[in-house]
């Protein structure tokens, strides 16, 4: 039976079917030894957040994707920088594809590839996984946030740790999505700051859940997940100001605890953490290695917001104006500063990242 168009989707414009995740995986080859590659990435982070290993994970990269050519010299860099820092940071780079919005504007290179509203989403699909492969193939591991609670089915078996934004921690959707990745995932705190939030989520994501969402046929299905026990929290301020310092990581630490979860701790440095100001990142990175120097014991990563170029830059009509390496989306740091910031970081937290692993 036809539905009446009177009273079923009312406010729907158009609708379009959308390829199923085993066609675009049959489109885009992955070789195996991509996929081994991810599965010891996820290995690594699991080992890290289990005090395994005593690196500290460092997820660095565009605040988003929208230049392909861009984001391949940036994961050329970035990989030949991992090699050097390799015995005590874990670089992961920043591959984001979907860009909540507070109001309107540019959703990622998935929903509006080509920048001009025309949203072409199997193109935006098939272009990020492309991309995910070759910087796999470089060796370089992956990060993204799941934004979206159908495209993990498309892209996340190429992906080594996830982000719940801000925005979305708070949604039980999103929650239990997060209770069935495959990978390591890191809860933001509330947009104000506050942790509660967060810790609620942390708490969700390690049950098992049972929702809707579609397999790899494209077809509607009943999820059943068993939990995800890597789920941890990632600071990145909020309204009422930054929260990386030693008191607030403290208290944190003690807001774990008093929810019978273990106290590992990112830091993103950028957002509220930075006062959105990207020049301030290199400071907030060196306040939290001085941490660790100190001896926390929380602490297993950071969040950097990097590119080839400094700031960021609106979306021009013209597209051929676009400036290279700049990001489109929020400003960060240059490659130069990103590069100088992470060996000293290597050099100066290294000692400290030892002591841990013989405790």
């Amino acid at each position: 039976m036809v539905a009446n168009p009177q009273i079923h989707n009312v406010n729907v414009a158009n609708q379009r079917v959308l390829m199923s995740p085993s066609t675009l995986r049959d489109i885009i080859e992955i070789p195996e030894a991509i996929y081994e590659f991810v599965s010891a990435s996820r290995t690594t982070i699991e080992q890290i957040i289990d005090r395994q290993d005593h690196r500290l994970m460092v997820v660095v990269g565009p605040c988003s994707i929208h230049d392909v050519n861009a984001a391949l010299d940036y994961a050329n860099r970035l990989k030949d920088l991992s090699t050097r820092v390799a015995e005590n940071l874990y670089l992961v780079m920043r591959v984001y594809f979907e860009k909540p919005r507070t109001t309107v504007g540019w959703k990622g290179l998935i929903n509006d590839p080509n920048l001009d509203d025309s949203f072409e989403i199997e193109n935006g699909l098939t272009i990020g996984r492309t991309l995910l492969r070759d910087i796999l193939a470089l060796g370089l591991p992956t990060a993204t946030e799941a934004l979206d609670p159908i495209t993990p089915q498309y892209l996340h078996d190429l992906i080594g740790w996830s982000a719940i934004g801000a925005r979305t921690t708070e949604s039980q959707t999103h929650r239990e999505m997060a209770s069935g990745l495959s990978s390591p995932v890191g809860f933001k705190n509330g947009t104000d700051g506050g942790l509660e939030v967060a810790v609620n989520a942390l708490q969700s994501v390690a049950n098992p859940h049972r929702f809707l969402g579609i397999n790899s046929e494209g077809k509607v299905s009943v999820f059943e997940t068993s939990g995800n026990r890597y789920g941890h929290i990632v600071l990145r301020g909020g309204s009422h100001g930054p929260n990386y310092r030693a008191e607030q990581i403290a208290q944190c630490e003690k807001d774990l605890q008093a929810a019978s979860l273990p106290a590992n701790i990112m830091v993103d440095c950028s957002h509220a953490n930075s006062e959105k100001d990207p020049a301030l990142q290199p400071a907030v990175a060196r306040h939290v290695s001085e941490q660790i120097v100190d001896g926390n014991q929380s602490i297993i990563g950071l969040m950097l917001e990097s590119h080839l170029e400094a700031g960021n830059q609106a979306i021009p009509d013209d597209l051929s104006a676009l400036r290279y390496g700049v990001s489109v989306t929020d400003g960060c740091i240059d490659w130069t500063t990103t590069e100088s910031l992470i060996l000293e970081l290597s050099e100066a937290t290294a000692a400290a990242l030892k002591a841990r692993a013989a405790q």
